[in-house]
């Protein structure tokens, strides 16, 4: 497996007060013929992140068509979950509803943040997503007691499966969290049965997190890209009979930084889809995607 890189195809630059910087944690959402859009993560002067999307053409995705004016999902009311700001998760459309599942944050005082996910909810023929509930979809619990993250989810004869982040430790630094991909299940993507199976665990001590992974189904072999994490982020690679027991496979990932540019020192958060017979990826660079985003396509053998 190797991935070619197209290039950067977007970076903010103050376009509005919701979107000072950042694009991070890219994932699409195909429109028809060969138009995307893509919803990200910007960040306003107070370093609030929101969810926002642009549309292009994958035939010439570094011509930008159209870029929302107002964030789809913004920072919630002062002292709710997300009142630090809401950041792209997963998105899954089922009879035309979009269900987007995004990461609220908080920050803290005697840890440095804590994260949960959300739901918002656009319905079939209409354009603006709102949220499902003022509380978490997925709370901190007896399972996940310290802090959970983005999701990647496959529906499979019914069966919504879930893959997110969950913390088996916390400290006084984001070096002391050790955060693994737990698994779950559910009959209606809204009630989740977490039992606290891991997936994913670290691979050793010099390693601390793993971010956003991205699962997908190539015939019986669930396949898995993700973030991790150790001096500096990078993509990895897994693969998995079941979708529960997974074999880290991070040699095999196919892509790195570059000598130099805008992800020359980290490269994660991958979005990977298919199209017209090939497949693709959505990836953020430096500094959790203040570079913006770029694509990268899979070399054919």
């Amino acid at each position: 497996m190797k991935w070619k890189k197209l290039g950067q195809i977007f970076c903010p630059d103050n376009q509005f007060n919701w979107m000072k910087t950042h694009a991070a944690n890219p994932i699409a959402e195909h429109l028809g013929n060969d138009f995307f859009r893509v919803y990200f993560t910007s960040r306003d002067e107070k370093n609030r992140s929101s969810i926002g999307s642009l549309e292009l053409d994958l035939r010439n995705p570094f011509k930008v068509l159209n870029i929302s004016s107002k964030p789809l999902v913004s920072p919630g009311d002062l002292g709710l979950f997300d009142d630090s700001g809401a950041a792209t998760g997963w998105l899954t459309i089922v009879n035309k509803k979009k269900y987007l599942y995004y990461l609220g944050w908080n920050l803290s005082v005697t840890v440095p943040w804590r994260n949960t996910i959300g739901l918002a909810i656009c319905e079939s023929g209409q354009t603006n997503f709102i949220k499902y509930s003022k509380a978490p979809l997925l709370d901190r619990s007896e399972i996940d007691p310290f802090s959970i993250s983005y999701p990647s989810m496959l529906i499979e004869n019914g069966l919504w499966r879930m893959w997110y982040g969950s913390n088996l430790s916390w400290g006084s630094t984001e070096k002391d969290m050790a955060h693994v991909f737990k698994y779950a299940e559910s009959d209606d993507g809204i009630r989740w049965d977490r039992k606290g199976i891991i997936a994913l665990p670290l691979k050793d001590n010099g390693e601390f997190a793993l971010s956003k992974p991205c699962v997908l189904k190539d015939n019986d072999i669930y396949k898995m890209w993700y973030a991790f994490r150790g001096k500096g982020y990078r993509i990895g690679y897994a693969e998995s009979n079941d979708g529960i027991k997974w074999e880290r496979m991070d040699e095999k990932a196919g892509i790195d930084i570059s000598a130099s540019g805008w992800d020359s020192e980290t490269i994660e958060y991958a979005y990977i889809f298919d199209h017209h017979g090939n497949r693709y990826m959505f990836y953020n660079g430096n500094n959790y995607g203040k570079t913006g985003f770029g694509l990268a396509v899979l070399e054919k053998s």
